[in-house]
């Protein structure tokens, strides 16, 4: 048994794999043409992506071939650390955390067995998103180099090594971690971290402003430019080893040395990691054990707030139940962090936005940049929406039958779902709104106007998530999965068609207000009259879907058996 062990350790996912692909769901057919449909936009956006730059280095020459080269590295560098990370994550739950492991510890086979089949799992899991991004990233690049069979037979050999030695990397830290902390307790701390440095990362990546490439005044800075990329780049690292591999198969040649410095490093890699597994694996996994401990069961800062609302005891208590549930899973509150980077992100870029170098046009564009800001903020709220609020139902689990089954209404259930969702939702778009058109310096009548589009579509979409979510739920799935569903990608699809109809809505008679405001000409009486229509139009629409939407999950849950 010893002797074959380790592919038979890996056929059950595999099997898995495939019931569930022969496994038809509700929704299935849908959620594949959505998500298929956007890969490969996305994979055809990285191919030309990387094929228009790439070309444009080929006119400069040298210097190209310069940056062809250090944007190797650094595309390397990137994902080095995006897997080392995950890597980190994704052994704690392989090795650690799995549901099968109670199985295979107590079965008879080797430590070394075991290891090695769940190390070939850690990278397949660790992996696979960043293999997706450069390999359409790598075509691009030959394309445009006009590179032949033998750089794409050598990005497939990079790649490869390159992806074990971070996983392998990430093991051993996950080895250590769990040997000092229980191992839920480390996944916690590992989320925190890596969303803080996700969120840094992307602040960081933007507060450098490549925009000042295209600027002809900052040219003399170039030099320094220059200087700032290429610090980081360091022989010693295996992004270093892939880039310099590459680039030289571009070239027609072969570098020989990195390559072989790449596949030595990820073999002994895994002897070392191997060798540290069977030294610490099971008392780490013993620790991983212990039972989590309960958080903010006695959070009496957050009662007493609750106390100060003018909500009802029952609902009252249904608020404190979802935002202690909330906040004792670590996965969920810190995606704020990342949001909220995002967020400041997007209103830097407002505010660092130079319309004043078109004078003539600053006015139209600033006015038409308030509906683009709209309509982003409608998207951001779909989004976070899904996220949170549509698995809001789904999030009870296997509770929900203390719900079901208790005098308390569903009616009342429900809405303190969606009252918990509304309050965030809202206050997180209506500040984006209102800061990114004080940045913009738009028009007095389109800031009410965003801001009051903004309230209608936040009681829309909320209740719309909360509706659907009652009515599609998984109580079974962690929200990520709920979000996934059918009911979930149902409401994106319809959250989308919404917002359409309300920025269309809103925005036709604030146009045409600007443009009578521009032109100094007075209103016809058609115009006169379909504006307040159009607007009463938009807050019917946004009453409909959410009332509506409301009514239906109630009836939902009280037709459950």
């Amino acid at each position: 048994m010893n002797v074959r062990a380790f592919p038979y350790l890996l056929l059950p996912h595999l099997w898995a794999s495939r019931n569930r692909a022969r496994r038809r769901e509700r929704g299935d057919f849908a959620r594949g043409v959505l998500f298929g449909g956007i890969a490969l936009i996305v994979f055809a956006a990285l191919v030309q992506g990387s094929y228009w730059l790439t070309g444009h280095l080929l006119d400069y020459e040298e210097l190209g071939d310069y940056l062809l080269r250090i944007g190797l590295s650094w595309l390397f560098l990137t994902f080095l650390s995006f897997l080392a990370f995950s890597g980190i994550v994704t052994a704690l739950s392989t090795f650690f955390l799995a549901d099968d492991l109670r199985l295979l510890v107590a079965s008879p086979v080797a430590t070394r067995r075991l290891f090695h089949a769940r190390f070939f799992r850690t990278v397949v899991q660790a992996s696979w998103m960043v293999v997706i991004f450069v390999v359409p990233i790598l075509i691009g690049i030959g394309w445009a180099r006009c590179a032949g069979p033998r750089f794409y037979l050598t990005a497939v050999a990079t790649v490869v090594p390159f992806a074990v030695i971070p996983v392998a990397a990430g093991t051993v830290v996950t080895l250590l971690l769990v040997n000092t902390f229980p191992a839920r307790r480390a996944r916690d701390i590992l989320m925190l971290m890596g969303l803080l440095f996700a969120a840094s990362l992307v602040v960081v990546l933007r507060f450098i402003r490549p925009e000042q490439l295209l600027r002809v005044e900052s040219l003399p800075d170039l030099t320094d430019f220059f200087a700032t990329l290429q610090s980081p780049i360091t022989p010693l690292l295996p992004s270093f080893w892939a880039g310099e591999t590459l680039f030289a198969s571009l070239a027609g040649g072969a570098d020989v040395t990195h390559a072989a410095a790449l596949w030595t490093t990820a073999l002994a890699s895994v002897v070392l990691v191997g060798a540290a597994n069977e030294r610490w694996y099971f008392s780490g996994y013993s620790r991983s054990q212990e039972a989590p401990k309960a958080r903010f069961t006695h959070f009496r800062a957050l009662d007493s707030v609750a106390r100060a609302l003018p909500l009802s005891t029952v609902r009252r208590q249904l608020l404190v139940k979802d935002l202690k549930i909330f906040l004792r899973d670590v996965s969920q509150w810190s995606q704020l962090l990342l949001l909220m980077a995002l967020v400041l992100l997007y209103l830097y870029n407002f505010s660092v936005l130079d319309l004043q170098r078109i004078p003539y046009m600053s006015g139209y564009i600033k006015n038409v940049y308030a509906f683009v800001n709209l309509g982003m903020a409608g998207f951001v709220m779909a989004t976070v929406a899904v996220r949170f609020v549509f698995p809001a139902v789904s999030s009870e689990g296997s509770a929900f039958w203390i719900i079901r089954t208790s005098p308390l209404s569903l009616r009342d259930f429900l809405w303190s779902k969606f009252w918990t969702g509304l309050v965030p939702v809202l206050a997180l778009t209506e500040m984006l709104t209102v800061a990114a058109n004080q940045f913009l310096g738009i028009d007095p009548l389109l800031k009410a106007m965003s801001a009051i589009a903004i309230v209608l579509m936040s009681f829309a979409l909320v209740g719309l998530a909360t509706g659907l979510g009652a009515r599609y739920p998984r109580f079974g799935a962690d929200p990520s999965q709920a979000a996934g569903s059918y009911g979930g990608v149902a409401f994106m699809v319809q959250a989308v068609l919404f917002i359409i109809v309300i920025i269309a809505l809103v925005g036709w008679p604030s146009s045409v207000y600007l443009l009578h405001q521009m032109r100094r000409a007075p209103f016809t009486p058609a115009q006169q009259l379909l504006m307040p229509v159009s607007l009463l139009a938009a807050v019917g629409v946004s009453l409909f879907v959410w009332l509506a939407s409301m009514r239906s999950g109630v009836r939902a849950l009280e037709g459950m058996g």
